[in-house]
Protein backbone atom coordinates (compact mmCIF):
# COMPACT_ATOMS: atom_id res chain seq x y z
CA UNK A 1 0.00 0.00 0.00
CA UNK A 2 1.39 3.75 -1.33
CA UNK A 3 2.43 6.07 1.24
CA UNK A 4 1.50 9.33 -0.27
CA UNK A 5 2.47 11.80 3.00
CA UNK A 6 5.77 10.30 3.02
CA UNK A 7 6.02 10.12 -0.77
CA UNK A 8 4.98 13.39 -0.97
CA UNK A 9 7.23 14.44 1.66
CA UNK A 10 10.50 12.52 -0.30
CA UNK A 11 9.81 14.58 -4.04
CA UNK A 12 9.40 17.56 -2.23
CA UNK A 13 12.75 16.87 0.02
CA UNK A 14 14.38 16.63 -3.18
CA UNK A 15 12.65 19.43 -4.57
CA UNK A 16 14.09 21.55 -1.17
CA UNK A 17 17.63 20.65 -1.60
CA UNK A 18 17.87 22.07 -4.90
CA UNK A 19 15.94 25.16 -3.66
CA UNK A 20 18.38 25.62 -0.62
CA UNK A 21 21.68 24.82 -3.02
CA UNK A 22 20.60 27.00 -6.03
CA UNK A 23 19.85 29.98 -3.24
CA UNK A 24 23.52 29.59 -1.69
CA UNK A 25 24.95 29.64 -5.59
CA UNK A 26 22.98 32.82 -6.76
CA UNK A 27 20.98 34.12 -3.41
CA UNK A 28 17.37 35.65 -4.48
CA UNK A 29 17.68 37.13 -7.92
CA UNK A 30 14.31 35.57 -8.72
CA UNK A 31 13.15 37.77 -6.40
CA UNK A 32 12.75 40.44 -8.86
CA UNK A 33 10.51 38.50 -11.25
CA UNK A 34 6.95 39.69 -11.30
CA UNK A 35 4.84 36.41 -10.84
CA UNK A 36 3.62 36.91 -14.35
CA UNK A 37 7.28 35.83 -15.16
CA UNK A 38 7.05 32.97 -12.40
CA UNK A 39 3.72 32.24 -14.60
CA UNK A 40 5.85 32.14 -17.83
CA UNK A 41 8.68 30.06 -16.50
CA UNK A 42 6.66 27.63 -15.20
CA UNK A 43 5.02 27.25 -18.52
CA UNK A 44 8.25 27.18 -20.32
CA UNK A 45 9.14 24.39 -17.77
CA UNK A 46 5.82 22.12 -18.40
CA UNK A 47 5.75 23.20 -22.46
CA UNK A 48 9.21 21.51 -22.80
CA UNK A 49 8.09 17.99 -20.66
CA UNK A 50 5.07 18.04 -23.34
CA UNK A 51 6.99 18.41 -25.96
CA UNK A 52 9.48 15.82 -24.78
CA UNK A 53 6.40 13.87 -23.86
CA UNK A 54 5.35 14.06 -27.92
CA UNK A 55 8.52 13.76 -29.58
CA UNK A 56 9.70 10.96 -27.60
CA UNK A 57 13.04 12.04 -27.58
CA UNK A 58 14.81 15.21 -26.40
CA UNK A 59 18.36 17.10 -27.20
CA UNK A 60 19.19 18.81 -24.28
CA UNK A 61 20.56 16.40 -21.02
CA UNK A 62 18.02 17.71 -18.36
CA UNK A 63 15.28 14.99 -17.33
CA UNK A 64 11.86 15.16 -17.10
CA UNK A 65 11.81 14.39 -14.02
CA UNK A 66 14.42 17.82 -12.92
CA UNK A 67 11.86 19.49 -14.71
CA UNK A 68 9.11 18.33 -12.47
CA UNK A 69 11.14 19.59 -9.62
CA UNK A 70 12.00 22.82 -11.04
CA UNK A 71 7.72 23.55 -11.26
CA UNK A 72 7.69 22.89 -7.68
CA UNK A 73 10.36 25.15 -6.82
CA UNK A 74 9.05 27.85 -9.05
CA UNK A 75 5.53 27.33 -7.62
CA UNK A 76 6.68 27.86 -4.45
CA UNK A 77 8.91 30.73 -5.69
CA UNK A 78 5.06 32.45 -7.11
CA UNK A 79 3.56 31.68 -3.93
CA UNK A 80 5.90 33.29 -1.59
CA UNK A 81 5.90 36.48 -4.31
CA UNK A 82 2.37 36.77 -4.31
CA UNK A 83 2.81 36.95 -0.36
CA UNK A 84 5.85 38.75 -0.23
CA UNK A 85 6.32 41.45 -3.29
CA UNK A 86 9.81 42.04 -3.91
CA UNK A 87 10.34 46.30 -3.66
CA UNK A 88 13.53 47.85 -4.73
CA UNK A 89 15.61 48.96 -1.76
CA UNK A 90 14.23 46.81 0.81
CA UNK A 91 15.90 44.44 2.40
CA UNK A 92 15.81 40.84 0.70
CA UNK A 93 15.48 37.27 2.19
CA UNK A 94 17.97 35.54 4.25
CA UNK A 95 18.37 32.40 3.65
CA UNK A 96 17.28 30.72 7.04
CA UNK A 97 13.48 33.17 6.62
CA UNK A 98 13.55 32.00 3.20
CA UNK A 99 13.51 27.81 4.19
CA UNK A 100 11.42 28.79 6.73
CA UNK A 101 8.75 30.66 4.09
CA UNK A 102 9.60 27.79 1.26
CA UNK A 103 8.80 25.03 4.26
CA UNK A 104 5.67 26.97 5.13
CA UNK A 105 4.56 26.74 1.45
CA UNK A 106 4.98 22.83 1.05
CA UNK A 107 3.07 22.59 4.38
CA UNK A 108 0.12 24.54 3.45
CA UNK A 109 0.02 22.57 -0.01
CA UNK A 110 0.38 19.30 1.28
CA UNK A 111 -2.06 20.13 4.03
CA UNK A 112 -4.32 20.80 0.54
CA UNK A 113 -3.60 17.59 -1.31
CA UNK A 114 -4.09 15.39 1.72
CA UNK A 115 -7.70 16.53 2.42
CA UNK A 116 -8.16 16.28 -1.78
CA UNK A 117 -6.71 12.66 -1.67
CA UNK A 118 -9.25 12.20 0.91
CA UNK A 119 -12.14 13.03 -1.28
CA UNK A 120 -11.10 11.67 -4.77
CA UNK A 121 -9.87 8.65 -2.97
CA UNK A 122 -5.70 8.93 -4.82
CA UNK A 123 -7.27 9.00 -8.18
CA UNK A 124 -4.41 10.52 -9.26
CA UNK A 125 -2.50 7.28 -9.07
CA UNK A 126 -4.16 5.74 -11.76
CA UNK A 127 -3.48 8.93 -14.17
CA UNK A 128 -0.96 8.93 -16.62
CA UNK A 129 2.17 11.41 -16.24
CA UNK A 130 1.51 13.06 -19.38
CA UNK A 131 -2.18 14.17 -18.09
CA UNK A 132 -0.74 15.84 -15.16
CA UNK A 133 1.14 17.68 -17.72
CA UNK A 134 -1.87 18.32 -19.31
CA UNK A 135 -3.50 19.61 -16.23
CA UNK A 136 -0.66 21.56 -15.66
CA UNK A 137 -0.54 23.27 -18.80
CA UNK A 138 -4.57 24.39 -18.60
CA UNK A 139 -3.34 25.65 -14.91
CA UNK A 140 -0.81 27.45 -16.15
CA UNK A 141 -3.36 29.27 -18.95
CA UNK A 142 -6.01 29.52 -16.12
CA UNK A 143 -3.42 31.71 -13.99
CA UNK A 144 -2.14 33.86 -17.28
CA UNK A 145 -5.96 34.59 -17.74
CA UNK A 146 -6.28 35.48 -14.10
CA UNK A 147 -3.32 37.72 -14.42
CA UNK A 148 -4.44 39.16 -17.40
CA UNK A 149 -7.39 39.86 -15.28
CA UNK A 150 -5.45 42.02 -12.63
CA UNK A 151 -5.89 38.70 -10.77
CA UNK A 152 -9.67 39.27 -9.97
CA UNK A 153 -12.22 36.03 -10.62
CA UNK A 154 -15.90 36.13 -10.16
CA UNK A 155 -16.39 32.35 -8.97
CA UNK A 156 -12.82 30.54 -9.53
CA UNK A 157 -10.38 29.64 -7.27
CA UNK A 158 -7.06 32.41 -6.93
CA UNK A 159 -3.38 32.64 -8.47
CA UNK A 160 -2.69 30.74 -4.85
CA UNK A 161 -4.71 28.27 -5.68
CA UNK A 162 -3.96 27.08 -8.67
CA UNK A 163 -0.13 27.48 -8.20
CA UNK A 164 -0.56 24.84 -5.45
CA UNK A 165 -2.73 22.56 -8.04
CA UNK A 166 0.92 22.98 -9.71
CA UNK A 167 2.72 22.03 -7.26
CA UNK A 168 1.06 19.04 -6.06
CA UNK A 169 0.32 17.46 -9.84
CA UNK A 170 4.47 17.87 -10.08
CA UNK A 171 4.97 16.14 -6.88
CA UNK A 172 1.94 13.32 -8.12
CA UNK A 173 4.79 12.87 -11.05
CA UNK A 174 7.42 12.56 -9.37
CA UNK A 175 6.38 10.17 -7.08
CA UNK A 176 5.27 8.15 -10.22
CA UNK A 177 8.31 8.27 -11.94
CA UNK A 178 10.10 7.52 -8.76
CA UNK A 179 7.88 4.25 -8.11
CA UNK A 180 8.51 3.17 -12.11
CA UNK A 181 11.75 3.43 -11.14
CA UNK A 182 11.53 1.03 -8.28
CA UNK A 183 9.52 -1.38 -10.51
CA UNK A 184 11.95 -1.36 -12.82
Amino acid sequence: MANTSKEYDIETTRARDIFYKKSKDYGTAWRILRPSSLTDQLFIKASRIRSIEDKGSQRVNESIEFEFIALINYSVMALIQLESPFSFGEEDIELDPLMTLYDQHVKTTKDLMMNKNHDYGEAWREMRISSMTDLILMKLLRIKQIEDNDGKTLISEGLDANYQDILNYAVFALIKITNEKIAE
